[in-house]
């Protein structure tokens, strides 16, 4: 029989100086070792903090050559004596630089190999090496601080929803494969030969459902789905925060998301946050900030140049505008160490093109006037131009053209952003706002037919009801996303709870009444049964610890996320499977299984 170990009595965070003279035993990782010959110091570490473990010069023989053994990362148990540290040797930046404990007995509870990197505060290693060995990864500070801070923000999330009438309810993640955008992932059945599960990519069905059953408020920390590209605020599986209510109306949900992450940024990080959200039409939204996600942390607003361009000689502006399009411009600010040489203009430049500019114009403001690329066709109107503008001297006029609104103002929008990041404009903090009155469907060219903006399930705005097929651009849907710091948190809506309704906005979805019956039958068969108006929102969870984090990935508060190509190199996965396995299942692979 194994003989059992020294458990510990105490974390590592947890000694302070009046623990004098106490007897401890601690458990950790070997994080920092220090041998000044027949002194040692060693830095003991576990998730709660880091104790500095001192073996004597004066030690026995045994506890020396034990200390002498000990690498980095071997996990130990220490049993000590707590001592203060002389005044000169207090480390004010440890929770424990008071203390240190003199080792008594050290005992190796297990070895480690040569480490891939070094368990520190960040981990800068390669993403593919980190990921490879997540579990030592995890061990780092950073990482630990942020699967910390994620866990308090849940359990603020559960304690909110617990001190109201609220019910957490599970939902399925063997479902029907209803498809609604993005693609399922789908699970093969081995009883039914030829069917599948899919997983859920929300539970958007089900929350709906829920409500037909009469459990008027509900919420899930719920797992998803979706079997798209990842990206570094996208992963194939996520958590949100699931919320449906009966009996509501917009201005309900969204004050109840409001009130609900006041008291998360209270308790998780002593933040008061304002009582009411800023709100932007999402039309706005555009033609200020180029995008319905806005970072409202930083100014540089796009505005319409329309009224002086159309005086100017220039046949881009000109040409655009006679024909019903668009001019929109941004003024870059002066800004104490930054140039707007050529090559970076042209940086901007190829931002705008990636969302489809043709080009971006530029005119700088020196000595009251304008100089340099466009501004010869503004000869005679340069003051006109300054007084519209704004425009200061060391200032720069931005501009774009295009005939298609949309692509203006994502593309301007673009510029926006990269100037935000670039001139250092970005102010700390967090800045909620919401998007409301959203286009309810919008056209696919490449298919020939209208598609759901957000989803199928969503309520036309009431005023649009009698002109729905008629006319489905002009349609505004009773939804709202919510967004924090230039990323969309949340999405939601008022939902459809009238049978006809939902059929009328399945077809001009291009889905006629009987592929609607097939893909989502029990939805309309429960809405036969009086279901009561209904809506909700699902704020991501992931996203919602990456903002806080101040980080740019979600993979930073995720404990065992994918890479950018969809793999998890820990356990290399997805992986070939036995083909007794795939006999089971009655499936067989077209393509080659396995290289040769």
């Amino acid at each position: 029989m194994e003989e059992a170990f020294m458990q510990r009595t105490v974390t590592c965070g947890e000694l302070r100086a009046a623990d004098e003279g106490k007897t401890v035993v601690l458990n950790g990782w070997v994080h920092r070792n220090r041998n000044h010959g027949a002194l040692h110091f060693l830095n003991l570490r576990d998730r709660y903090g880091i104790t500095q473990v001192v073996v004597d010069d004066d030690a026995d023989e045994a506890l020396q050559k034990k200390a002498s053994e000990l690498k980095l990362e071997y996990c130990i148990a220490v049993r000590g004596i707590v001592r203060r540290r002389p005044d000169e040797m207090i480390n004010s930046d440890m929770s424990t630089g008071e203390i240190e404990v003199k080792a008594e007995k050290i005992e190796i509870l297990s070895r480690c190999d040569t480490l891939p990197f070094m368990i520190d505060e960040e981990n800068n290693s390669r993403e593919d090496l980190r990921l490879k060995y997540r579990y030592l990864d995890l061990r780092c500070f950073g990482m630990q601080k942020r699967i910390r801070m994620r866990h308090e923000i849940v359990r603020a999330i559960r304690e909110y929803f617990y001190g109201t009438d609220f019910l957490e309810i599970e939902t399925p993640t063997l479902i029907r494969s209803t498809p609604e955008g993005a693609r399922d992932f789908l699970v093969p059945s081995r009883i039914y030969p030829g069917k599948f599960f899919a997983l859920p990519q929300s539970p958007q069905l089900y929350k709906q459902l829920l409500m037909v059953s009469g459990f008027d408020k509900y919420f899930q920390i719920a797992r998803c789905y979706r079997d798209e590209d990842p990206r570094g605020d996208r992963q194939l599986e996520f958590t949100q925060l699931d919320i449906e209510m009966s009996y509501v109306r917009r201005d309900d949900v969204l004050a109840l998301m409001e009130d609900l992450f006041g008291s998360v940024f209270r308790k998780v990080l002593n933040i008061e946050l304002p009582a009411h959200f800023r709100r932007i039409a999402y039309h706005d939204a555009m033609n200020t900030y180029g995008c319905d996600k806005p970072d409202l942390r930083f100014g540089v607003e796009i505005r319409d140049a329309a009224p002086f361009a159309a005086k100017s000689s220039f046949k881009a502006f000109t040409d655009t505008l006679a024909e019903g399009g668009y001019v929109k411009y941004v003024v870059a600010p002066k800004t104490e160490g930054h140039d707007y040489t050529r090559k970076y203009l042209s940086e901007l430049e190829s931002a705008a093109k990636i969302y489809g500019a043709h080009g971006l114009a530029w005119m700088k403001c020196e000595n009251g006037s304008v100089s340099g690329g466009v501004s010869k066709f503004f000869q005679g109107m340069e003051n006109e131009v300054l007084e519209a503008t704004g425009a200061k001297d060391g200032d720069v006029i931005l501009m774009i053209a295009e005939k298609d609104w949309k692509k203006c103002c994502t593309s301007m929008g673009a510029v926006r952003s990269r100037l935000g990041a670039d001139l250092g404009l970005i102010k700390p903090g967090f800045e909620f706002c919401w998007i409301i009155d959203f286009p309810l469907f919008e056209y696919n060219e490449e298919e020939g037919h209208w598609e759901a903006a957000h989803h199928m399930f969503s309520m036309p705005q009431v005023e649009y009801l009698d002109t729905l097929e008629s006319d489905p651009g002009s349609v505004k849907g009773d939804l709202y996303d919510l967004v924090l710091n230039g990323y969309e948190l949340a999405s939601g809506s008022i939902r459809i709870h009238d049978v006809e309704l939902q059929k009328r906005i399945f077809r001009i979805c291009n889905i006629p009444d009987e592929v609607s019956k097939e893909r989502f039958g029990f939805l309309l068969d429960a809405f036969r049964f009086s279901p009561p108006p209904h809506g909700g929102i699902a704020p991501g969870i992931d996203r919602l610890c990456m903002i806080i984090a101040n980080e740019q990935s979600i993979k930073e508060v995720i404990a065992f996320p994918k890479n950018t190509a969809a793999l998890s190199p820990m356990d290399d996965s997805p992986s070939y499977v036995e083909d007794k396995q795939l006999e089971e299942l009655h499936l067989s692979i077209v393509q080659d299984k396995k290289p040769e």
